[in-house]
């Protein structure tokens, strides 16, 4: 049975607290500046909206909590124009792994990794976000990350690849590629927001490589 969550709504049409995702969604979908967060119980739900959006941002010590709050995300009504996308591909899974990152504005490639022997796309999902904050805090940007992968993000947050992929001599150079992006997580921070592309409102990521 899936783990119920509740949603506190702080700015949308209509604030409050829910208990399901759906119910929560029509009310920031679309809303500019909507704050809203999920929380694994009732009670702390309902502390969290009497107290107030202000109230709750000053208690959070972490940054990555503070980001989730008032980050833009995949119920924007448009993507932030001046950003990065990225995707991955694989031919197989496990199979021939490739990622890329473009720039939005002009779809122009700014790196491109691949094919890699025995991937999977999610583990190109993870490396092509990674690859685009260290080049964005090398170039001492701010331009936020899109990927429409939500286990690629998790695994970001995490600072972790939890892939279940078998290592092997063929698949080697891969997770030498995850260990150093994983390092790199845990050495570095950045301010650069990651956001889900929304596929079913934008059409494809324009990192996408058009395999479908």
């Amino acid at each position: 049975m899936a783990k119920i969550k509740y949603y506190v709504v702080w700015n949308g049409l209509k604030t409050g607290v829910y208990d399901k995702w759906e119910d929560c969604k029509q009310q920031v979908y679309g809303q500019k500046g909507a704050k809203y967060k999920a929380f694994e119980t009732e009670g702390e739900a309902l502390d969290a909206y009497a107290k107030g959006y202000e109230y709750y941002l000053k208690s959070v010590a972490s940054p990555k909590a503070i980001s989730r709050l008032t980050t833009p995300d995949e119920f924007a009504a448009h993507p932030i124009l001046n950003s990065i996308a990225v995707d991955a591909a694989c031919s197989g899974n496990p199979g021939d792994m490739e990622y890329r990152g473009v720039y939005l504005p002009t779809k122009q490639e700014i790196f491109h990794l691949g094919p890699m022997k025995k991937g999977t796309n999610n583990i190109g999902e993870f490396l092509a976000i990674v690859h685009a904050l260290a080049l964005l805090k090398k170039n001492n940007s701010s331009l936020p990350v899109y990927s429409d992968s939500r286990n690629a993000i998790n695994w970001i947050e995490k600072k972790k690849c939890k892939t279940l992929l078998e290592r092997l001599p063929e698949n080697e150079p891969i997770f030498d590629l995850i260990e150093r992006a994983e390092r790199w997580l845990a050495t570095n921070t950045y301010s650069n927001q990651i956001i889900k592309w929304n596929t079913s409102e934008w059409g494809e990521i324009p990192a996408d490589f058009g395999r479908k």
